[in-house]
């Protein structure tokens, strides 16, 4: 059977906290949303890291790395989130897309995170429109791996 909302202490796909009544401490659970909040909108990565930085600044984020250790096992392919000396963990959703500012570009989460791969550059000579069409195609699959066109 499933709860109804007023007896859901978060909410269904990022499990943000929510208020009820006559709950102390409120503001505890609205900055722990307010942080995932900001963390999820418009998603920035450091890069790719299978166990905690040395240093980290609040609302710096990191995607975890398979086989993560430290503080970050068991987290792999989650977003680690650094906010009031603490790591918080963010699993991915289907869908989700990041920016990789290690990397400068942006990546997409299906069943696992990709990123779309830049085609070869066609050569010029005798097989030059069987490398335009081959690059075109590894364009369009690039596409489809970013959610950009849809996967068929």
């Amino acid at each position: 059977m499933t709860e109804s909302t007023e007896n859901m202490s978060n909410s269904g796909r990022f499990r943000l906290p929510f208020l009820f009544s006559g709950q102390a401490q409120k503001e505890f659970f609205i900055n722990e949303a307010l942080a995932k909040i900001d963390c999820l909108l418009h998603p920035v990565i450091g890069g790719i890291l299978s166990a905690p930085p040395a240093q980290a600044d609040d609302g710096d984020t990191w995607l975890v790395g398979p086989a993560p250790t430290g503080e970050w096992a068991g987290q792999d392919d989650s977003l680690a989130v650094y906010h009031a000396g603490t790591w918080q963990f963010i699993p991915p959703r289907f869908g989700l897309r990041v920016f990789d500012a290690g990397s400068n570009q942006p990546m997409h989460y299906t069943t696992s995170w990709t990123t779309a791969q830049a085609p070869q550059a066609p050569q010029s000579g005798a097989n030059a429109d069987i490398e335009l069409r081959q690059a075109f195609t590894e364009l369009i699959e690039g596409l489809k791996t970013l959610g950009i066109f849809g996967v068929t």
